[in-house]
This record gives C-alpha cells, sequence and structure tokens, in this order.
C-alpha cells in the first residue's frame, strides 16, 4: 500500500490553507525575487513546494530558486528526485556538496559510523555535510523556504509562517499549518513525484545511516536520529544557533 493510499484524505479547510500558502510564496517571490531560495530536502513537504512554485510560475532567475544539499550520504532514491524535478517542471536544481577534504578528514579520524559515538560527533557530521554547504547555497540570498510543518514534531509546534533565520536573513514556512493528510492529498491531487521510501514508513527521509522506518504510532521524526534524545533532533539547519555551527565546523578539520 502507497503512502497516498494510506494518509491522503482532503480535510475541512485545505482550500484556505493552500490559498494562504499560495499567497505567500507570491508574496516571497516578489519581496526577494532573484534573491530566495527553496532549500529543498527533496521530502515530500518539499516537492509539494516546488511543484507550488512551478506551478504558479514562481520560479527562474528571478523568481524562487529550487536547491538541495547532497550531504553524500542520502539514499539513491532521494537523489533520484533531482533529474525528475528537471524532467518535470524545466526546473535545474541547484546542488551543494560538501567540501571533499574536510569529509575525507572527518572520517579519518572519527569512522565511517562517527554519528553513532556522541551527540557531539553527529553534529559535527551535520556540521561538514549540511551547514557548511547551506552557507554557500544562503550567500547572497536575502530568504528560503522551507517545507516545515509544526506537525512534525513538539520542537516545531509553534512554527511560524515567516521569521528572522538569526542569520539576517527571511525564512518562509508556507506549509506551517498543514497536516500530514492535506500533504499527501495535494501529491495526490496533483500527481507530484515523491520519494518512494514514504512507502516504507519514512516520513521524515535524511542521509541513510540516520533514517529508518518509524512504528505505528511514532513521531513524525522518530525514524531520525533515533537513538538520540527527542530534544536533540535537529542538525542545525532550523535552529538559531550560529556559535555552535561555528564550533561544529571547526572541529572537522580543513573547509
Amino acid at each position: 500500500m502507497s503512502a497516498i493510499d494510506l494518509y491522503a484524505r482532503k480535510t475541512a479547510g485545505f482550500e484556505d490553507r493552500l490559498a494562504h500558502t499560495v499567497a505567500l510564496l507570491k508574496e516571497a517571490a516578489a519581496a526577494h525575487g532573484g534573491r530566495i531560495v527553496q532549500s529543498t530536502s527533496l521530502g515530500v513537504e518539499d516537492m509539494v513546494l516546488t511543484d507550488l512554485i512551478a506551478r504558479h510560475g514562481l520560479g527562474g532567475a528571478e523568481g524562487i530558486a529550487i536547491a538541495t544539499l547532497d550531504t553524500g550520504m542520502l539514499h539513491a532514491e532521494t537523489l533520484a528526485l533531482i533529474p525528475r524535478i528537471d524532467q518535470r517542471y524545466g526546473i535545474a536544481v541547484e546542488v551543494f556538496k560538501p567540501v571533499h577534504e574536510s569529509v575525507v578528514h572527518f572520517v579519518a579520524t572519527n569512522g565511517k559510523e562517527a554519528m553513532y559515538q556522541s551527540l557531539e560527533l553527529r553534529k559535527a557530521c551535520c556540521g561538514i555535510r549540511k551547514m557548511e554547504p547551506l552557507a554557500r547555497m544562503m550567500a547572497g540570498r536575502s530568504a528560503w523556504v522551507t517545507g516545515l510543518r509544526r506537525e512534525q514534531s513538539n520542537t516545531r509546534a509553534v512554527v511560524p509562517f515567516s521569521e528572522d533565520d538569526g542569520q539576517g536573513r527571511t525564512k518562509f514556512n508556507p506549509l506551517a499549518d498543514w497536516t500530514w493528510a492535506d500533504v499527501w492529498h495535494y501529491i495526490e491531487l496533483h500527481q507530484v513525484p515523491y520519494n518512494p521510501l514514504h512507502d516504507e514508513f519514512m516520513p521524515s527521509i535524511g542521509c541513510e545511516p540516520c533514517t529508518r522506518a518509524i512504528a505505528v504510532g511514532e513521531d513524525f521524526r522518530a525514524g531520525r536520529w533515533w537513538w538520540e534524545d527527542e530534544g536533540a533532533k535537529e542538525c542545525g539547519l532550523h535552529v538559531h544557533e550560529p556559535e555552535q555551527t561555528t564550533a561544529q565546523i571547526s572541529m572537522i578539520g580543513p573547509a
């Protein structure tokens, strides 16, 4: 049974939530056109946003760019979505990768499974594979768009529709009030391509070693960094911790 079969259903207020999301994306594109990027994890929420950006003509050089982080540890199913976006929407996804020498140094020093050894090493791994490439993605940009939703976890329960990201940019979260049913209803409605790992009970998909399927009743993000305490389950992309990020990057060796 597919994720669409399991989760897609139209719920009360869906059209209003959709209209608000489109309005917010249009506002973001108008205010920051050419200096704004959708930072996509290629997860199902981000595929909804990419579809909306393309469907409403909000992409392109003067609109919202689409970019992703290839950490070097993503599932093949995740990476396969990059060319599919180009084929479906005619949008070339910008891909940012970690500095190769930094990855080699980190793995040589700490091993391929360093993320399981301690929270500090896991965050250091995220620092080199996500945070440093994210900084390059954001260079020269004044805003970004994410697929964060309040329903995803307790730590995201108060996600606003827009906020200062702590680095002087505006972060837009147009799906903040969408439900899981809303997301999959939209996917079904418009036949949006999505990661087939979602069909295998992986609602939140990150790097392969740090992602597992969840059990019935578990939190949406229970399959991410499942060996850690709930409060630690962020990589740094969506927390205001600039001084910690700097420390993480400095641990990793040459940039």
